[in-house]
């Protein structure tokens, strides 16, 4: 103290001043990282009954691992756009990345102006209907322009409601507190000048557009209900993502469309978007059960559905990003304990034609193979063109629990930090949907009618320290882009 009072006064000031940022930065990194959710947020509904359940994939294959004579299967944005068209009273769209930019074309579907069109089209035939349509800001430049495909939409008066995510926790604390302290109040709007990063062709975006995006939070949901059907899915309405794997359930429940109607209003709330819809329930014919879960307590279920796994029991995982650690000692304890764990994974070698680092999911399967000495099973997808932007997850015990939708085995998307969407079923062993299941994993398991996956060597055996090193570190800090 006696030698604070010595220094001049202005030394003081500085000194005062640097430790009041400090302060400001700490606390809000404390605050925006552990602050109540908004009501509605992490949700979880009753299990509910399901008179009937479709499973819908996308798939995108070659006969060999090089990538020639190529394939797709794409049934997903099909089943949406009947879903939509059959619709009598409402639609309601939640789904994270709508748009046709790309930088070299692959022969992507145009989906996202498929997807807007029979959207305004449905408003235009149906005025009084409501259409209402949820997305991320990403789908907007964070401000800086709006894409063709809402354009469209909003014209034909399909109500557009852009997330507000400043309410959701911080995913990446160390820069999130420099921009909630600083950057965020400063207006650097204007005309966008910057370059797209999502594709040259895109809409520039501005500096304060670009300060948003750094935050790496997102409105991650994907899925679709009107009055008759539900559908909850991985796939993006994307035109560069239409060659990825993804996987979607469609399903007849009046119940558990409401429980979706309660959770996604909850985001149209505090977006200041209007209220949503409901449906008449009616009785049930209980071929499943299924339960509506988002964020955290997708998490809590998956936890608790594989500690009740026990040897002789089966896991297969079907994933693009698995990182959380709660996820990764769950299964490698399970495979320890004589559970047969089997997964189908991303290599995440690329991302819409860029080169990526194998980070997750090389340093992570790296682990659990050693820690279960080979007894957990690995297999990558072959990509020969997209990602296996699956997420879904098959539990078999004296029954069959599923899981799957929008959410990565990562702690951006279960820890409350994203919005995710996924469907849990509980299903009986000799179920269509367990056939179903057990059909698809073994088709690319086995490579029944092509090469749709490879060995683990295949990309193990480049693994490097440094992509561990960097994982880690990753970890540590929180600043990654998964």
């Amino acid at each position: 103290m006696d030698k604070f009072k010595r220094w001049s006064k202005r030394k003081r000031v500085v000194f005062l001043l640097l430790a009041a940022t400090v302060v400001l930065y700490a606390g809000m990194i404390l605050w925006h990282t552990f602050k109540p959710l908004p009501e509605g947020v992490s949700f979880a509904g009753d299990l509910q009954p399901i008179s009937s359940l479709d499973m819908v994939t996308d798939l995108t294959y070659a006969t060999d691992k090089e990538g020639e004579n190529r394939q797709t299967e794409n049934e997903i944005f099909d089943s949406i756009y009947a879903m939509i068209n059959e619709a009598e009273e409402f639609v309601v769209v939640d789904f994270f990345l709508v748009d046709g930019f790309y930088e070299e074309d692959e022969g992507f579907p145009a989906i996202a102006e498929e997807l807007s069109e029979t959207l305004a089209t449905k408003k235009q035939q149906n005025p009084d209907m409501p259409v209402i349509f949820i997305t991320d800001p990403l789908n907007k430049g964070y401000g800086s322009y709006e894409n063709e495909w809402f354009k469209k939409m909003r014209d034909a008066d399909v109500e557009i409601v852009y997330t507000d995510l400043d309410p959701l926790r911080d995913s990446t604390p160390i820069y999130s507190g420099i921009y909630r302290s600083f950057f965020q109040w400063f207006d650097l709007g204007g005309e966008g000048w910057i370059p797209n990063a999502m594709a040259s062709e895109a809409p520039k975006m501005t500096i304060a557009s670009y300060l948003t995006l750094l935050n790496v939070k997102a409105n991650h949901r994907k899925l679709v209900i009107t009055e008759k059907q539900g559908l909850v899915s991985s796939a993006n309405p994307h035109d560069a993502s239409g060659l990825h794997g993804n996987i979607a359930l469609q399903f007849t429940s009046t119940p558990l469309l409401n429980d979706m109607l309660e959770a996604e209003e909850a985001v149209s709330l505090f977006s200041g978007g209007p209220k949503l819809p409901r449906v008449q329930e009616t009785d049930e014919e209980a071929v499943y059960e299924g339960q509506f879960l988002t964020e955290k307590k997708i998490l809590d279920a998956l936890l608790t559905d594989i500690a009740a796994t026990e040897e002789g029991d089966s896991i297969d995982l079907m994933m693009f990003f698995i990182a959380k650690r709660d996820i990764v000692t769950a299964l490698i304890d399970a495979a320890n304990r004589g559970v047969d764990v089997r997964m189908i994974l991303d290599p995440n070698e690329n991302s819409f034609g860029r080169q990526k680092s194998g980070l997750p999911n090389r340093p992570v399967v790296q682990e659990m193979v050693e820690d279960t000495d080979g007894k957990l099973e690995v297999r990558w997808y072959n990509t020969v063109v997209g990602q296996y932007h699956t997420k879904a997850i098959h539990i078999k015990t004296d029954r069959s629990v599923i899981s799957s939708g929008a959410a990565n085995y990562t702690e951006r998307t279960l820890d409350n930090y994203n919005l995710e969407a996924n469907l849990r079923v509980i299903a009986t062993s000799d179920s269509e949907l367990t056939a179903d299941f057990n059909s698809y994993f073994e088709r690319l398991w086995n490579n029944e009618d092509a090469e749709f996956t490879v060995d683990v060597e295949e990309y193990q055996d480049s693994f490097t320290w440094w992509q561990r090193w960097i994982y880690s570190f990753q970890k540590l800090i929180k600043v990654t882009t998964y």
